[in-house]
């Protein structure tokens, strides 16, 4: 299928021939003009250039805008998980909506200067009513995987063997099957993971960067290339498994390094973007905020490799599992619309051990150490949010040896019921949700009750029994 055929329908109203589209005044900028000029006028409006991205805006982003106003290839070079991908995705956005090209050409022809032989021949015969579609601008982006096992073929092109056995000659252009660079000629290219390139492979990115070209198997074929090109790469890879070669880093016009979020906040921002959790669960802010310090802590714990890094989607998937065992807890329970507590975040843990790279002194010990670091971010949390409450109704409870039962199967009605009327709860509740409208829903006042219980128990002022899916509070 050619590239020129998009999965959008374009309006009516737009030029169907060369000649239509010359009187319609439509003038041909190449695709960095292109993105250049957009990107400005986001920025004289004052729009978002970067939709979606969550922490870069005083580091990474000036340095890619610079990129792009320069007209610069680039190279975004960081950890796992950083948000690399995500990034240059939104470049595609600084495209024009829609862009006109040749009718079925295999590299998305300009109809006022078609570059393969078949549209030349084509616009030489039918002059003005030579045909053209409108592209848009989601599909002019395209994207790779780069793998030791990627061909030149993959990337550039090769000889198709189905047009030679139909009789054409092996020196004829038609003959030439383009690989993904030529098929997003006048677009967007994204090659990922740049290193795990074969050395040989990254030579046929040579002419593209620099002379803007291809070549196929000897062709004596010139084929000018109007790509912006964006790779990324793990500094990691540079010695486990790969570089990039010397000749084709200085092809790049600009390098960006990428971080993680800088803040707590924007940590816990990303991740409420990000995480998509089970329908008709709640996970409170404060939780939120706890698997945003966990994330910080186990990326910053001397136990863990921080050459691997700890990437954006352990937190996103660490909420994500919180939500699912707040829901599996209603399903077993009976209720309705389910809160998720501090019982269902030691499920992250196993579930996400396997996305750590631990130093090799710890094995063994990584369940020890997420644990660990899972009860001081709850501890820490509970210390922001809750540090300067009254908690002494709550306290109150255990002066005679009461107890009250918790755990990732006990329902928020039947944790309530335990607690019994408490002085206070609506200030917990707006304490740990002050920006949400949750009202005294007994979900929710659960999730206050027990999130408050926790931080008693980590400030050494309760004490805790577990047995399999059941807590026990008690002085």
């Amino acid at each position: 299928m050619s590239a020129a055929i998009t999965r959008h329908t374009a309006p009516d109203d737009l030029p169907a021939t060369l000649g239509a589209l010359r009187a319609s005044g439509h003038i041909h900028r190449p695709v960095k003009h292109e993105v250049r000029e957009n990107l400005l006028r986001r920025m004289r409006a004052g729009e978002d250039r970067f939709p979606g991205i969550v922490g870069f805006d005083e580091t990474v982003l000036p340095r890619v805008e610079r990129a792009l106003l320069a007209g610069h290839d680039l190279v975004l070079l960081g950890e796992r998980g950083q948000g690399k991908t995500r990034l240059i995705r939104t470049i595609a956005a600084l495209l024009d909506e829609w862009t006109p090209v040749v009718r079925d050409c295999p590299v998305n022809d300009h109809p006022y200067e078609p570059v393969c032989a078949r549209c030349r021949a084509l616009a030489a015969e039918t002059g003005d009513e030579l045909p053209v579609d409108w592209w848009h601008r989601e599909d002019r982006y395209g994207e790779k995987l780069a793998t030791p096992d990627t061909a030149v073929g993959d990337l550039i092109g090769d000889v198709d063997p189905i047009k030679l056995a139909e009789g054409r000659s092996l020196g004829d252009p038609e003959t030439v099957h383009y690989g993904l660079v030529p098929r997003t000629n006048r677009g967007v290219f994204c090659l990922n993971e740049l290193p795990d390139l074969a050395a040989r492979i990254q030579v046929a990115l040579l002419n593209v960067l620099e002379e803007r070209d291809i070549q196929i198997r000897g062709y004596a074929l010139r084929l000018p290339l109007d790509v912006l090109l964006v790779a990324s790469a793990n500094p990691e890879d540079y010695t486990n498994r790969g570089r990039i070669i010397t000749p084709l880093k200085d092809r790049f016009g600009a390098e960006v390094r990428t971080h993680y979020p800088v803040g707590l906040e924007e940590e816990a921002a990303l991740v409420r973007q990000e995480a998509d959790p089970v329908p008709g669960v709640t996970v409170p802010r404060h939780l939120v905020e706890i698997v945003s310090r966990f994330t910080r802590l186990v990326r910053d714990s001397s136990s863990v490799d921080d050459r691997s890094g700890v990437s954006a989607r352990f937190a996103v998937a660490g909420v994500e599992t919180v939500a699912a065992s707040a829901q599996r807890r209603g399903a077993l329970t009976g209720e309705d619309d389910p809160v998720a507590r501090v019982c269902d975040l030691p499920s992250i843990v196993e579930t996400l051990q396997g996305k750590v790279e631990f130093e090799v002194g710890e094995e063994g010990r990584e369940t020890e150490v997420l644990a660990h670091l899972l009860r001081r971010a709850t501890a820490e949390t509970f210390r922001r949010t809750l540090g300067g409450a009254d908690l002494t109704a709550l306290t109150e409870i255990f002066a005679e040896g009461g107890t009250v039962e918790s755990g990732e199967l006990v329902s928020g009605a039947e944790l309530l019921r335990g607690v019994g009327p408490l002085p206070g709860l609506a200030d917990l509740i707006t304490r740990l949700s002050p920006e949400e409208d949750t009202g005294e829903t007994p979900g929710f006042a659960a999730a206050a009750v027990e999130f408050a219980l926790e931080g008693l128990y980590l400030n050494r002022r309760l004490s805790k029994d577990s047995v399999r899916d059941r807590t026990v509070y008690r002085t």
